[in-house]
């Protein structure tokens, strides 16, 4: 019957015996006649139709229909299985005597349970009845009694036997229970109806402990199983409630409790190296060892008296039972919960997530743990002890490091004290286990020592950039690394001495000021005046430098300032000069014009006469990388005064053979020359800088783990921060925001174009085939063996963005990009401007020469394959008539000076903006009097645009060093790509 919300209704909660779960409840609201008394007319209510008597229903309503929802037979059908049944037979099977699932039964007792245990807690004042045989929700009133009532359970021991049995109070008053009709209809915790009365109990009786006892006065329990059901069973009932007892003793004990945090380890682990003695007297070798990290496992108990308690069992009270002769003894005692909690939220505090009582570390964490907070535990009153079960014991007592640097002549000596309690052992010795990835050693007394993490983490450097001496036994740095001392000293991680002197290598503006050779023609600007003054600096204490200014600030002339003096100070020596080989013509122009006193040799050509006799009495030797890589097994007879390095990005592959050529070259100084230091990755930096000063970075596997994971996978600005304190004072890095502000205006724009209709077709097709291709292959075979199918993908995606007949020859449609381009060049061209054309793609390059052949508008061409250089940059610079100037990104991003142009055009955004920048700056350098205009072209939809908002999100800055960028592609996440051929 349906009951219409129009009408005066009640809601009423119905009580009913479920053939397999017990009591549950039911919610229906009841029409009321013209009394306002309940009639027989009702209707079942849900969450999905209670809205519409919200008239009648408050919040709680809403919160006990919801919950009653929860005990419906579908529900719970749905909630604990996942197969297609009908509910019959799922509770058929479920419950089936015989072959029934007795754990799955538990769990949904343990579900109903707690439903109804909420239910019973919101229930208050609510109109409750036991329903009647014949479905009526409202058969029955039951009212709640909102006092509880209270359990004492009786034990009567005597010669035969004990008996045991319950006595319900409610109001002072005894509650006869037994034998009269009562009901359990919740257990936990417990619920009776006694005569349409509802009562709940003080310290959630278990329900389960009073059922027995409905219809009987006791239960009799044979003296043969006495003392095992009084520890089972009486010992966890004294501990929870009141229980009167004759025929034995409970005594009640009061401590404060003592927290005990034990710790073991899970498994063995490999025999630890011994530092000390071999048994022979002698001391023993460190022997490499493979690692097998284990597990420590921190088990938290709290000590009463001679009782020890966990806290996953954190009851009022504890009882413990003993036997003595014939008689027991029950001794409970009430824990300090409060403070056991407070115990437990101490150690969350310093990091030990203590659940269940327990917790496990990796080793070298749980240890690095212990050393770091050991303090703080004995001030809180922890006991940390071993478990004595484990065969190896550790050391857990104080440890310290003290380390003192001093400087000496070329080198700073390093001398230290390690101790584990008593035991002192050699700084040298620390190192190796380290570097041999060991961590932990064999004390005299048998314990076994854990390096700690902090010392790993703080002296990783000193450890690995330390080098032993012949004596073996002492450990020296090399000057170069004053960075490093400094930082040691400045976090109160060493003790140092150092002369003032030295001190300045941290503070360019300390540097004396250096006078400029005499016979250097032209001037210096202030910044470059700088540069010079720092290369002079590092000429005086032997030290190799990077002269990393943005393009078009001039290093050519510092360089060359630095060389002249060299000559005026009375070095005879030959300097060599190695760069690409398009650069040579530049350098020798250059050198002539600032330096004409220096004698230039320029060894190159494929009919060079390879004597070294010939570099004698020359100031300066230019080459090429191509020429040192060729001839290494030569040039590294000659020991030069300076070996530079101009574009040294050249070796930032340290496995290419360049690289390995050009570090076999001798020399009194180095120095390299970079607008570039980071192209790729932090490696090229470490490539770079091992050139310059050997060792000043470690070795490569080294930096690998020390810091290019750390930077380049986890984002880690510590990292970043160490890296760049270690090699600050050996890179002159100024851009050119900060320093040419006498060049003019530079206005950069980016012009968006629509695809035409024929070339969005052809870029969905393709857009969609290698979406489709790339994701398939990165499911089977991961991401990095992915890499080629999408750099292909995302190449022609950006070629077609360009214009389709990039890829398709057969394409006859148009490109919007391509029409922007014309519209925007014919105006620049009309007005007189001169304007450099860059892309990354030939192909498109070529695209646009036939629209400047068919419209007879004259320009010069520059790519890979062109041999005369030289000649297409003076054109562009000396002709007026020439307004065009195409070049292929990589072959024109170095070393050309082409400021007569005004205008800029990207036609296509490359992966590195530091390489676009480099193309821009060809025209906005030293010598530019013209405002800058640049145009980037970006097709509207796709890929191009996305590359853009890329670039801002991988794009890593180290302010005052270099522009720090991973390989493109090979940084793209799953989540990018998809984003990129969306």
């Amino acid at each position: 019957m349906n009951v219409s919300p129009a009408d005066p209704f009640q809601i009423v909660y119905s009580l009913y015996e479920h053939e397999y779960l017990g009591y549950l409840f039911e919610s229906f609201v009841v029409e009321l006649d013209q009394r306002g008394q309940l009639t027989l007319k009702n209707q079942n209510i849900s969450s999905k139709n209670a809205i519409e008597f919200s008239t009648g229903l408050d919040e709680t309503d809403f919160q006990l229909v919801k919950l009653m929802d929860g005990l419906q037979q579908d529900v719970i059908l749905k909630k604990f299985y996942n197969k297609k049944i009908s509910v019959a037979d799922f509770f058929l099977k479920v419950y089936d005597p015989k072959k029934g699932d007795v754990l799955l039964q538990e769990v949904i007792e343990k579900y109903v349970e707690s439903v109804k245990a909420k239910i019973l807690n919101l229930i208050g004042e609510k109109m409750l009845f036991i329903m009647g045989s014949d479905g009526n929700p409202a058969w029955q009133r039951i009212y709640r009694i909102p006092e509880k009532a209270t359990v004492l359970f009786h034990f009567r021991r005597n010669e035969d036997n004990t008996h045991y049995f319950p006595t319900v109070r409610h109001a002072h008053q005894k509650l006869e229970f037994q034998n009269k009709g009562a009901i359990i209809i919740c257990n936990d915790p417990a619920w009776m109806i006694l005569e349409n009365k509802l009562y709940n109990f003080e310290k959630n009786v278990d329900g389960n402990k009073l059922k027995p006892f409905l219809n009987k006065k006791f239960i009799l329990i044979p003296k043969n199983v006495e003392e095992t059901y009084y520890k089972k069973f009486v010992a966890p009932l004294v501990a929870s409630f009141d229980v009167y007892a004759k025929g034995f003793d409970i005594r009640s004990e009061s401590y404060q409790p003592t927290a005990v945090l034990t710790f073991s380890e899970a498994h063995s682990s490999p025999v630890p190296v011994n530092l000390f003695s071999n048994g022979n007297g002698q001391e023993d070798v460190l022997t490499v060892e493979p690692t097998t990290e284990s597990k420590i496992i921190f088990d938290l108990s709290f000590e009463y008296g001679k009782y020890s308690f966990r806290p996953d069992h954190a009851t009022a009270s504890s009882v413990s039972v003993e036997k003595t002769d014939d008689s027991y003894v029950f001794y409970k005692v009430r824990r300090m919960l409060d403070q056991e909690r407070r115990k437990i939220q101490a150690l969350q505090k310093i990091g030990l997530e203590i659940k269940n009582g327990k917790v496990s570390l990796d080793k070298e964490t749980a240890f690095s743990w212990i050393y770091q907070h050991n303090d703080f535990l004995k001030q809180e009153g922890f006991i940390l002890k071993q478990n004595i079960s484990d065969h190896k014991r550790y050391f857990v007592g104080e440890s310290s490091i003290n380390v003192e640097i001093t400087e000496n002549r070329d080198w700073f000596d390093i001398f230290a004290k390690i101790r584990f309690g008593e035991f002192e052992i050699p700084f040298i010795q620390l190192r190796n286990l380290i570097l041999h990835n060991k961590r932990e050693f064999i004390l005299p007394n048998g314990e076994i020592a854990i390096i700690p993490e902090a010392w790993r983490r703080q002296y990783s450097e000193l450890f690995a950039f330390a080098e032993e001496t012949d004596a073996s036994t002492e450990l020296t740095l090399k000057k170069y690394h004053v960075a490093l001392v400094q930082d040691l000293q400045n976090g109160n991680l060493a003790q140092v001495t150092i002369n003032n002197k030295l001190e300045k290598l941290r503070d360019f503006d300390k540097i004396e000021d250096f006078v400029l050779p005499q016979k250097f023609v032209g001037r210096l600007r202030p910044y470059q005046k700088a540069g010079y003054n720092w290369m002079q600096f590092l000429n005086k204490y032997k030290f190799g430098g990077c002269l990393a200014d943005d393009m078009g600030l001039g290093k050519t002339v510092q360089t060359l300032a630095l060389l002249q003096s060299q000559k005026e100070a009375g070095i005879k020596q030959t300097s060599l000069l190695v760069m690409p080989t398009s650069l040579v013509y530049n350098w020798e122009m250059e050198a002539r014009k600032f330096t004409p006193q220096l004698r230039i040799f320029v060894y190159t050509g494929t009919h060079r006469e390879k004597n070294l006799a010939q570099f004698e009495g020359y100031d300066l030797v230019l080459t090429s990388y191509g020429i040192i890589r060729i001839d290494i097994d030569m040039l590294k007879e000659f020991y030069f005064n300076y070996i530079i390095l101009d574009e040294s990005q050249a070796i930032k592959n340290p496995g290419s053979n360049i690289s390995k050529a050009v570090v076999q070259l001798n020399a009194r100084h180095r120095l390299i020359l970079t607008g570039t230091p980071l192209e790729n990755s932090t490696l090229d930096l470490w490539s770079q800088m091992s050139f310059i000063n050997p060792g000043l970075l470690g070795t490569e596997r080294f930096f690998r783990n020390e810091f290019l994971l750390p930077i380049e996978k986890k984002n880690d600005e510590l990292k970043m921060q160490r890296l760049y304190a270690i090699i600050k004072p050996f890179i002159m890095r100024r851009h050119k925001s900060q320093v040419a502000t006498e060049l003019p205006e530079k206005v950069e724009n980016i012009q968006y174009c629509k695809m035409d209709v024929e070339q969005e077709k052809e870029y969905e097709e393709a857009k969609s085939y290698f979406r489709n291709k790339i994701l398939e292959q990165m499911d089977e075979k991961g991401k990095p063996k992915s890499q080629l199918i999408l750099l292909q993908g995302l190449t022609k995606l950006r070629q077609i963005a360009n214009h389709p007949r990039m890829v398709n020859p057969d394409y006859k449609g148009g490109s919007g990009k391509l029409e922007d381009v014309l519209h925007r060049l014919e105006t620049a061209v009309g007005e007189h401007h001169k304007i450099l054309i860059f892309s990354q793609f030939v192909k498109h390059l070529a695209i646009l020469k036939e629209y400047l052949d068919e419209a007879r508008i004259t320009y010069t061409y520059l790519d890979g394959s062109t041999k005369d250089r030289k000649s297409q940059v003076e054109l562009f610079q000396q002709d007026k008539n020439i307004q065009v100037f195409l070049i292929s990104l990589k072959a024109g991003g170095l070393g050309l000076n082409l400021t007569a142009a005004d205008y800029v055009f990207i036609l296509d955004p490359w992966w590195n903006p530091a390489i676009e920048a480099q193309a821009v700056d060809r025209a906005h350098r030293i010598g530019q009097e013209q405002k800058v205009f640049t145009y980037k072209f970006i097709t509207k939809n796709t890929v191009e645009e996305k590359i853009l908002a890329l670039q801002r999100n991988k794009k890593r800055l180290a302010d005052e060093l270099i522009t720090t960028e991973e390989s493109f592609v090979k940084s793209l996440s799953k989540e990018d790509i998809l984003t990129l051929l969306d």
